[in-house]
């Protein structure tokens, strides 16, 4: 499917639940949103962002925009139904970003670079004014896993920290699979350290070839918890299914974790 047709699709699936599309304007990136149209303004909200997307064509061929062609973040936001959440999509999806001059770096070496994670904590700002809301719980799927540790390490607004086979430690996960490292990028693995009392929970698909479990088991300490507490490997699922679908359930095993 096209970019358009991606942006249709996530579109759609956000007009179907009452939600609707909030561009937040972000530099130097214009950052998409999807939200509820109506919500109470409550202390707590809870944030999902986005994976990587439609990041590559080939293994060695970058896509010409990363528009997700399964935007499994937003699902996952759809399917929250206790407290506040809002969707929060990655630089240069959803924008037409082959034609509105989104630099390809955004999606390949720099995905994690500083800009991206500074113009988050922007979009996150006026996410937390448009709710009232002064907690945060933040959601990250694949490598937007990445980028909710970063923004957690700097921030202290944020209670929990959920990662769906999230992607923490970029340069193990680049050695593993053999490809080019994420040179102007921002590794959480880095940054540990900084969360380790912060609440964390990390779904990972017992069948995900992308973050397999024994992946996540070298991550630090600090992610990982005391005996790997904080690793809940679900046997069946991958790095795609079957996270949306039984979210609801996984969602409330987090929270009273």
């Amino acid at each position: 499917p096209s970019p358009s047709d991606r942006k249709v699709q996530a579109e759609v699936l956000a007009q179907a639940a009452g939600w609707h599309a909030m561009l937040i304007k972000s530099p130097p990136f214009q950052l998409q949103a999807y939200l509820p149209e109506f919500s109470k303004q409550e202390s707590a909200l809870t944030v999902y962002i986005e994976g990587d997307g439609f990041a590559w064509s080939s293994s060695s061929t970058p896509s010409a925009d990363p528009t997700p062609r399964d935007p499994l973040a937003l699902k996952l936001a759809l399917a929250q139904t206790q407290g506040n959440s809002a969707y929060l999509g990655r630089p240069c999806q959803y924008v037409e970003a082959e034609h509105t001059g989104c630099p390809q770096r955004y999606w390949t070496h720099a995905r994690f670079a500083p800009e991206v994670i500074a113009a988050t904590h922007e979009a996150i700002h006026v996410l937390k004014q448009r709710f009232g809301a002064n907690r945060l719980t933040l959601v990250g799927y694949s490598g937007g896993a990445a980028v909710a540790a970063l923004l957690a390490a700097e921030r202290d607004d944020v209670e929990l920290l959920v990662t769906v086979a999230g992607n923490l430690d970029h340069a193990a996960w680049t050695a593993l699979h053999d490809i080019d490292p994420l040179v102007d990028s921002l590794n959480p693995a880095a940054f540990a350290e900084k969360l380790v009392k912060l609440p964390q929970v990390h779904f990972v698909g017992g069948k995900d070839v992308v973050i397999p479990p024994s992946l996540a088991y070298q991550w630090p300490q600090a992610f990982r918890g005391p005996e790997n507490s904080n690793i809940h490997v679900i046997v069946s699922f991958s790095h795609h299914c079957c996270w949306a679908e039984n979210w609801q359930h996984l969602y409330s095993e987090a929270l009273y974790k």
